[in-house]
């Protein structure tokens, strides 16, 4: 295995940060490559420097020689004057990428809706980000840089990606490297980690559930050797304090490991928290939708006779391609918009909590300083048992005191979204509407909103195509396909087979309106129902531990093929290796079958059709 590019003494600092320092690591062959880090630490200045897009301040970055690099980042530079054909393949002649296949799958996937001849400069920013992926993908390359690829696809094209960059090369050759939030994209795509912090690179083998365990392992044993440091650096403090007041001198290596020890205090990560504030009461009724649809002035139906009863507690996810409608299935849901037909009822003690896609109320105060957008509310909270002010809870969000004088116009996109997300709850609202939450969130930060929203006592409702985020935090899904939400019982998994059967049998409209009183999911035709009367959550509970046992029948489903093959290879004159052999197989199909049968029944108390 060769190396493809190789980073020596790599350091770079933007004014007021240094992101890298004195960094060495390589890029080789068959490598897929996910770099993780929070918003800030560096992550796309890093994959830059590797693509040759920026200069660094010190080191150098070697390609090995004759090798071809693709970089998509997170802006294109794409020229509005071009034609889209042009701006995915440049001069290259028609002729030879259109008698290509891949390049022909690749086109349909994500540019199949779009006029070739059309200029990229009426495109929308979705549509551009697509052509621009198309330009990385339809070209040749032997590594290939993303940062990250999944914004604005939705969840069918975000499961094609992963597949196509599985399949890109055959292993052992070409290499990868993504920034990306998507965790579950990260799992399925790559084989190595880098975590960018504290101006290091640290890589991690695996893909990210790995880089989790090996993260919080690594953390752990850090921590007792910090403990002993701590322990011993009281222990040479005290005695450097306390000595005897005659003595005018201390032995001299005595002082030097005091210092030595005080000098190598590390310094401390920042760490993100976020807790729930208080909520205000939640009466019966919540969102009642009857009958409801809506259409543009002078354009189609987007939302066609929906009747969703919405109740306390209740935690709901929407599923649905781009352009579907869910922000206008939310923007009806909250009273942003009235339907064209129907009622759409909210319950008179209900107060929404509500963070678009596009971070609209921040928008609207660019020029606002932080400062002064955490003014507008109380100026203390009671959190944890204790009140804290709007500045404090921002930095425990991994805002510093200084950023605090920020302009909204400066902020980063994930500085953005962390401070909308504390906006909505300092508005301790007891119904919480996201739509797009994830996005622009470093991994870290979506933890600890997720850890938020687990234990968020209210109803909520969440729009997302992180597939890792949505089925951590709601307990049912529901897809708004061709006008009409349809509960999945299945999750993400079974809205992707609904897209795959065909627009025929994806495009059923749900049931008339649920009877008062009645689960949405009751009205799903044709679907498994759950049995009555389980609690949120029992029901949480209960897909948590379905989920493991899936993911336990996955893992050892080639074991006992292996186990058969073990057995044939032993000696037929060693009965005791043969006895110990077979009771291993007995064991492991004894194993399977007990998972299949605790399988098969939580799927039937879920209504999950097995």
């Amino acid at each position: 295995m060769g190396i493809l590019i190789g980073l020596e003494h790599i350091g770079h600092e933007w004014p007021g940060k240094r992101v890298l320092e004195d960094q060495t690591i390589g890029i080789n062959e068959g490598e897929r490559i996910g770099i993780v880090g929070r918003n800030g630490d560096g992550k796309s200045t890093l994959l830059e420097i590797v693509a040759h897009a920026l200069e660094p301040d010190s080191g150098t970055v070697t390609w090995r020689r004759g090798i071809q690099v693709g970089y998509l980042g997170q802006a294109d530079r794409l020229d509005d004057a071009d034609p889209v054909r042009r701006a995915i393949f440049g001069d290259v002649p028609e002729f030879t990428w259109a008698s290509d296949a891949r390049i022909r799958a690749i086109l349909d996937e994500l540019v199949g809706e779009l006029d070739l001849d059309g200029p990229v400069g009426e495109l929308s920013g979705g549509q551009r980000r697509r052509v621009d992926l198309c330009r990385v993908l339809c070209n040749t390359w032997d590594v290939i840089c993303m940062d990250e690829p999944t914004n604005h696809l939705d969840l069918a094209a975000i499961e094609w990606l992963a597949e196509h960059l599985r399949r890109r090369w055959p292993a052992g050759e070409g290499a990868l490297l993504v920034v990306t939030h998507d965790r579950w994209f990260l799992d399925e795509v790559c084989e190595h980690m880098w975590e960018v912090h504290d101006r290091r690179i640290e890589p991690f083998e695996g893909g990210y559930s790995a880089y989790i365990q090996q993260r919080v392992e690594r953390e752990r044993q850090a921590a007792v050797m910090e403990e002993r440091r701590q322990n011993t650096l009281r222990k040479e403090l005290n005695w450097l304090a306390h000595g005897a007041k005659a003595r005018t001198s201390k032995p001299k290596f005595r002082i030097e490991a005091a210092r030595a020890l005080i000098a190598n205090d590390p310094p401390l990560r920042n760490p993100l928290e976020l807790k729930r504030l208080a909520v205000s009461r939640l009466g019966k009724q919540v969102i009642e939708m009857s009958d409801v649809s809506f259409a543009y002035p002078g354009g189609p139906s987007v939302i066609e006779d929906v009747s969703w009863l919405i109740g306390p507690g209740d935690r709901y996810g929407i599923l649905g391609a781009n352009g579907a409608g869910k922000s206008t299935l939310l923007a009806l849901m909250t009273g942003a918009l009235k339907p064209t037909s129907g009622t759409v009822k909210i319950g008179a003690s209900v107060r929404f909590g509500f963070m678009s896609q596009h971070l609209d109320a921040l928008a609207e105060r660019d020029g606002w300083r932080v400062l002064e957008v955490l003014g507008r509310y109380k100026r203390s909270y009671l959190v944890g048992g204790k009140m804290q002010s709007p500045t404090q809870l921002i930095e425990r969000l991994g805002f510093e005191q200084r950023e605090l004088q920020n302009f909204i116009r400066d902020l980063s996109g994930g500085q953005r979204r962390r401070l909308a997300l504390l906006c909505v709850i300092l508005e301790e609202p007891n119904v919480l509407v996201l739509d797009e939450p994830g996005n622009d969130l470093d991994t870290d930060m979506l933890a600890v909103m997720e850890d938020l929203l687990d234990s968020w006592p209210g109803t909520l409702i969440v729009v997302s195509h992180d597939r890792y985020l949505m089925e951590r935090v709601t307990d049912d899904q529901f897809a708004l396909i061709g006008g009409h939400v349809r509960h999945v019982p299945g999750g993400v998994d079974e809205y992707l087979r609904l897209l795959a059967s065909g627009e025929k049998d994806a495009g059923q409209p749900a049931a008339p309106a649920p009877a008062p009183g009645s689960s949405p999911r009751d009205a799903a035709p044709g679907a498994p129902q759950a049995q009555p009367g389980l609690t949120n959550q029992e029901r949480r509970e209960l897909k948590k531990r379905f989920d493991a046992v899936a993911r336990r029948l996955e893992k050892t489903a080639a074991d006992p093929e292996r186990l058969r093959a073990e057995m044939a290879a032993v000696d037929a004159s060693d009965y005791a290796a043969l006895m110990a052999a077979q009771a291993a197989l007995d064991a492991c199909l004894e194993e399977r079958a007990s998972l299949e049968d605790e399988w098969l029944e939580l799927a039937e108390r879920l209504g999950i059709d097995a």
